[in-house]
């Protein structure tokens, strides 16, 4: 630990201050398509950082979250590097059509970010960010053979795919309203994991790191709860800017992080205009987005599984019953439906190829259930677990299955 690390764990009566939007729920969209839930969880390459620790002034967890908060950064470009592991089981390409109906991306254009960008939820991707104010974001996500970008420039919000030479497009009412976060980077990641912080959590500075070379705090978030999946959260933040550098959250059941977010390069010099000009190549095909507000969400939503590690339900539409406090809140969510489908009912809806995967999919990803509850079955990955009764009912969170299964027993 560099010297000026400090072990400031918060107390109940900080963590008042500490809370930034603190929410009691877990908002996910869930199964069956519960990959379709761990597929907006964002993970980031580990072991960006920088070798040796900078020299830097003490300061408390306090004062580093106040510095993040108050973090103007407007103008940036960079790259980041993009790894997931969730402990997703190999489904063979057949990922790609959930994660795509999930998304409504279907029937729709390949260009469409919401669909396009859960290609993030496995694997390792690089990433190029660009942001110039609340009005021009641009990602880009780069590939072996071709290239995909999301391009949000005033009131348009652009989505090209090289490979199959589409365009998206779709507008907001008014320039401006686009969020200013960049998604799938660290402030992202950062600001959701923030809304976690109450009196269930220990938030700590440990110690200083460079990250692609930037001098940097390393904040560490952990759960004070048991039954939680989150075993830490460690934000690298800029000791200039207070921006995030890099964003790692290890799974309590030990291993490879299960999100681990970093810039390899950053400069906050103000990019080019043309950075985020598009005019849809000669012969490629354009979508128009059916709705006119989708733009803030597809470019600027939450990295983070369905919005936060524990959040409120749907915000001011949301209506779920949260059972649980803090790190282990199980979001409970009437569908109205019947449970997992049978080989048969997936067989007539899906057809036998398509519902032969699917059926073998469900069974080697999740485990069959008892409880006051009744019956039900599990579905797991490292951070994030949902069970669904045969009766329908969804049970959700970044919480253990014992866990699950006592949220499921103590709502009844």
């Amino acid at each position: 630990m560099a010297p000026n690390a400090t072990d400031d764990n918060t107390t109940a009566g900080e963590a008042d201050d500490l809370r930034v939007g603190r929410r009691k729920a877990v908002r996910y969209v869930v199964p069956v398509t519960v990959v379709g839930v761990a597929a907006a969880t964002i993970g980031l390459v580990p072991a960006l950082a920088d070798s040796g620790d900078p020299d830097l002034p003490k300061i408390t967890a306090q004062q580093l979250i106040d510095k993040i908060a108050a973090s103007d950064v407007e103008q940036l470009s960079g790259t980041v590097k993009i790894t997931t592991d969730l402990g997703l089981p190999d489904l063979g390409g057949l990922e790609s059509g959930l994660l795509s109906g999930a998304t409504g991306g279907g029937d729709g254009s390949s260009a469409d970010p919401s669909a396009k960008l859960t290609e993030l939820a496995s694997g390792t991707h690089t990433l190029r960010v660009a942001t110039d104010g609340p009005d021009r974001q641009k990602l880009s996500l780069l590939e072996d053979a071709s290239e995909y970008s999301a391009i949000h420039d005033g009131k348009d919000l652009w989505g090209y795919d090289s490979a199959s030479n589409e365009v998206y497009h779709s507008t907001t009412e008014e320039s401006g309203k686009a969020e200013e976060k960049r998604p799938a980077t660290p402030e992202g990641l950062t600001e959701e994991a923030l809304k976690a912080v109450d009196d269930t959590t220990s938030v700590t500075v440990d110690g200083t790191v460079h990250v692609a070379g930037r001098d940097a705090y390393r904040l560490v978030i952990k759960p004070r709860q048991s039954g939680s999946t989150v075993g830490a959260i460690s934000i690298a933040v800029d000791a200039k800017t207070g921006l995030p550098l890099k964003f790692t959250l290890t799974p309590a059941s030990g291993g490879s992080a299960v999100v681990d977010a970093g810039f390899t390069q950053v400069s906050f010099a103000k990019p080019a205009a043309s950075t985020f000009d598009f005019t849809p190549p000669k012969g490629a095909k354009v979508t128009e987005a059916d709705d006119a507000e989708a733009a803030p969400e597809d470019l600027g939503g939450s990295p983070l599984p369905g919005g936060d590690l524990t959040g409120e339900p749907g915000g001011p539409e949301g209506g779920h019953k949260v059972v649980g406090e803090g790190w282990t809140s199980v979001a409970v969510i009437e569908t109205g439906g019947e449970g997992v489908p049978s080989d048969s009912e997936l067989n007539s809806e899906l057809g036998s190829e398509a519902g032969g995967a699917l059926s073998g999919f469900l069974g080697s990803f999740g485990d069959k259930v008892n409880g006051k509850f009744g019956s039900g079955t599990v579905f797991s990955t490292r951070l994030i677990n949902a069970l669904v009764t045969d009766d329908g009912t969804v049970y959700v969170g970044a919480v253990t299955k014992d866990a699950l299964v006592k949220a499921a027993d103590s709502a009844k």
